[in-house]
């Protein structure tokens, strides 16, 4: 068994490993390369290996950055089938049909811009190619092993990150390699805690935050409470830029939660994401992946997805209404990292006033408005214009949905033999710090993946 790296091997975005099993080529995730637009451009090169020549693709979760190229694989010959948890496969298709409406909306504009003798852009793919590639989607259970290919199975077993993802077991050739996907800290809301694997000849584990440890989730939710009543008392606004799979939906169950002692009744909620809107459903469609402090809540509570004041804004004209409000309003929108989506529109209207406060929930790549703004930007580029960053910034570390140095280490320290370690999906000061730790800890040499290395078991 051989693993190539290719993507996310030295940085978080950009998933992608190849798979040589039992005769076979497999892929593990086709992540879209987030960032700058340097960083961005990246996802037109060509593949580094013969698309025609995979067998099957199999998807960890339904973030961009670890399915955003699957269209793209598939418009370039990918034949294969993909397999995800029957969760990541329903939110695939919202995931990726925005996706591809967001590169068609820009590659528009930009050919409007165009000088003339510049060669029209085209978009990544198309909501066409998505049509495409979900026809290609086989969707599993978690628990229940499948044999995908001769020789080859696979089982998905609950990472606990978002609703439907997994870290996936891949055995063939007498070995198991383990995937972990992205990893779920323990006791975050609504979702179950990531189940133990037993065993292992070859771990690639993330590592996302590798070097920090997340504050106590019980402070942070105070911190969310008291930073909501501080913005009530400056009179302004609240933005929140989160991801619609994941976040938007756990700011909603604490909301929830927390209603009478937050006194949320009196401010306007938005959930300003199509998107979003639409995975609600699905998170209605999989209650019976919920752990059972959600469930609890669901009974007792007004539902996170039907608080009385809570709008979910489907047009564009209802999204550009609510620059009309002065004070009062929470906003939650996209895109996570602040890189496109809504979010931008909100910032141009609402960034230039000290009484606005923006709220950062989850990580926020290099390159990215959002990490501009988290690091004290007084300016940033919005649109081709420079706007002015008055507004108050609160980063809400123990919100993230990617487990800390110890998650991590605890996730790997359960599973048995001491299995070989590479650590993807990680900047290297985290990769570096935790390497460093795994290794002092349990005597193995811990290997950093980098795009074009191969490893074998």
């Amino acid at each position: 068994m051989r693993v190539h790296f290719h993507g996310a091997a030295g940085e978080v975005t950009g998933s992608l490993h190849e798979v040589e099993a039992g005769g076979h080529r497999i892929l593990l995730d086709c992540g879209m390369i987030q960032g700058s637009p340097e960083a961005e451009r990246r996802n037109f090169d060509p593949f580094a290996f013969d698309v025609a020549a995979l067998d099957a693709l199999v998807i960890s979760h339904a973030h961009i950055d670890h399915i955003g190229r699957v269209p793209l694989l598939v418009r370039r010959g990918f034949r294969g089938p993909i397999h995800a948890q029957a969760a990541t496969a329903d939110l695939m298709r919202i995931m990726l049909l925005d996706s591809a409406s967001i590169a068609e909306s820009e590659t528009e504009r930009s050919n409007r811009r165009r000088a003339q003798g510049q060669p029209e852009a085209l978009p990544l793919y198309t909501r066409e190619d998505v049509e495409a590639t979900m026809q290609r989607v086989e969707s599993l259970p978690y628990d229940s092993p499948r044999t995908i290919l001769p020789g080859v199975e696979i089982v998905f077993r609950e990472a606990g990150h978002i609703l439907g993802s997994s870290a996936v077991e891949l055995r063939a050739d007498g070995r198991t390699l383990v995937f972990s996907g992205d990893i779920g800290p323990k006791g975050t809301p609504i979702l179950r805690d990531p189940a133990p694997i037993a065993q292992a000849d070859l771990v690639l584990m993330e590592s996302t935050y590798g070097d920090r440890l997340h504050k106590d989730r019980a402070e942070t939710i105070l911190e969310l409470g008291r930073i909501l009543e501080q913005a009530w008392n400056d009179g302004g606004n609240v933005l929140i830029p989160a991801f619609a799979v994941g976040r938007s939906q756990e700011l909603l169950y604490w909301f929830a939660k927390y209603w009478d002692e937050w006194n949320l009744s009196r401010w306007q909620i938005f959930l300003d994401s199509p998107m979003a809107a639409k995975v609600v459903g699905v998170y209605d469609r999989h209650a019976q992946l919920f752990d059972e402090d959600a469930l609890q809540v669901w009974k007792e509570k007004p539902n996170p997805f039907q608080l009385p004041n809570l709008r979910l804004t489907a047009s564009a004209e209802e999204s550009m209404a609510i620059n009309r409000i002065e004070r009062g309003a929470i906003v939650i929108a996209g895109s996570g990292m602040a890189n496109a989506g809504r979010i931008l529109h909100h910032f141009k209207h609402n960034l230039g006033k000290p009484q606005t406060h923006v709220v950062f929930v989850g990580y926020q790549a290099e390159g990215t408005i959002g990490r501009r703004l988290v690091d004290g930007a007084p300016w940033v580029r919005i649109h081709g214009k420079d706007v002015r960053a008055n507004a108050q910034r609160h980063t809400i570390g123990g919100l993230s949905a990617h487990t800390d140095q110890k998650g991590l280490i605890e996730w790997y320290g359960q599973i048995g033999g001491r299995p070989q370690l590479a650590l993807v999906h990680g900047e290297d000061k985290a990769r570096e710090a935790l390497a460093g730790e795994i290794g002092e800890r349990y005597g193995i040499e811990v290997k950093l993946a980098r795009p074009g290395m191969t490893l074998e078991v």
